[in-house]
């Protein structure tokens, strides 16, 4: 029996089949609260692109053993997992031991298939995919992608989108405000695009969102955490067992992977408003730009600055970490977008207001100050 899930981001649409109905449920519950995902018959989906997902361990061996077969093979850091990848014609093929996941992409088609092992990794592989496939399709439609957080006001669809490098304070600046009247959007990149003479659309580009412990208590969050973990609730699969642990004891000491990487809350998209009582925004107009960085010794302010949009501030392919284009996907575009529509974004962006807010863990404080910046914009 064949399932289907089908995915559509302003013109972009994708359709995830599997032999496993747990593959297509994940994909509609990960992407149903910030894009249109719906359930469909998998037989009328044949020509649109599509993602095969199926838990399939000897196709996967096959395509394993392809990979390895002496041909020329790079390997590829991709969503935190070793990716070996090679050619087999006009085919993209690929293997991911760790995760027991072999690839097939023809990028011409928009067809990639994948084999697994296991059906959660092949879940949250084939969501990684069908994403990037509906990103694939928008960069060449003509729309960017910003490393950015962002909110919207509802009652006009205003959005403010907040810019900065790790740790100066996006996630922050839109929970604070999401908890505040404001529409959560995105946590950490947006997808934009020139509209009209003058207006720059967002939507959102799905994803879990990651809490430190420390951010999450002092947002009062914490103890609603730790019940939803006692009474047999999760958080997204990629969260690490220590930060579960840490919940459950009720501390919020902050953990560490090494010097850089912090190990954090990991909350699925549907979670901000089922546990949170944040809502979700799926679109806005831009509106304002937000630099805000983190003090923690000092007060809360709005502060002069002469911080803008930069090219670091794109997801292009010189800062893309986690999803580098390995599959071809985006077909030659830069994960970024293409270059005319980069530069239109950033001129129509810097023509509207700037920014820059000094925040602390005082949530009042700091909320009052963003407020304050966010009802002059």
């Amino acid at each position: 029996m064949i399932s289907a899930t089908r995915l559509e981001a302003a013109t972009a649409a994708v359709a995830v089949l599997s032999n496993r109905p747990e593959v297509t449920d994940w994909a509609l519950r990960y992407f149903g609260p910030w894009w249109n995902a719906t359930s469909v018959d998998g037989a009328g989906v044949c020509a649109e692109a599509v993602v095969i997902a199926d838990v399939d361990p000897d196709d996967y061996e096959v395509t394993t053993r392809l990979v390895n077969d002496g041909r020329d093979t790079e390997t590829v850091d991709y969503a935190k997992h070793e990716l070996l990848v090679a050619r087999d014609g006009e085919d993209i093929v690929a293997t991911s031991p760790s995760e027991g996941i072999a690839y097939r992409s023809t990028p011409p088609s928009g067809r990639l298939v994948l084999s697994g092992t296991d059906v959660e990794p092949l879940a949250l592989a084939a969501a990684r995919i069908a994403r990037e496939a509906i990103r694939g399709q928008l960069l060449r439609d003509g729309w960017a992608v910003l490393h950015s957080s962002a909110v919207v006001r509802p009652d006009d669809g205003a959005t403010l989108l907040t810019f900065g490098d790790k740790g100066a304070g996006k996630t922050t600046t839109a929970l604070l405000l999401a908890s505040r009247g404001w529409q959560l959007l995105a946590n950490d990149r947006v997808l934009v695009r020139p509209t009209g003479e003058r207006d720059v659309e967002v939507v959102p580009w799905p994803s879990a969102a990651a809490l430190g412990l420390g951010l999450l208590h002092s947002l009062g969050w914490d103890v609603t955490a730790r019940e939803h973990l006692q009474k047999g609730g999760s958080f997204h699969p990629t969260q690490h067992e220590s930060v579960t642990e840490a919940l459950l004891a009720g501390d919020h000491t902050p953990l560490w992977e090494n010097v850089k990487r912090e190990w954090k809350v990991q909350v699925f998209p549907d979670q901000f408003p089922a546990l949170f009582s944040v809502p979700l925004a799926t679109g806005g107009r831009a509106a304002g730009l937000l630099f805000p960085q983190v003090e923690t010794d000092a007060a809360p302010d709005v502060i002069v600055g002469t911080r803008t949009l930069g090219e670091d501030d794109f997801m292009s392919g010189a800062t893309e970490d986690r999803y580098p284009d390995v599959f071809g996907q985006a077909q030659g575009v830069d994960g970024g977008g293409l270059e005319s529509a980069r530069a239109e974004v950033a001129a129509r962006l810097a023509e509207l207001p700037h920014r820059a807010v000094r925040l602390n863990h005082d949530v009042p404080a700091s909320s009052a100050v963003l407020c304050k910046v966010v009802d002059a914009l």
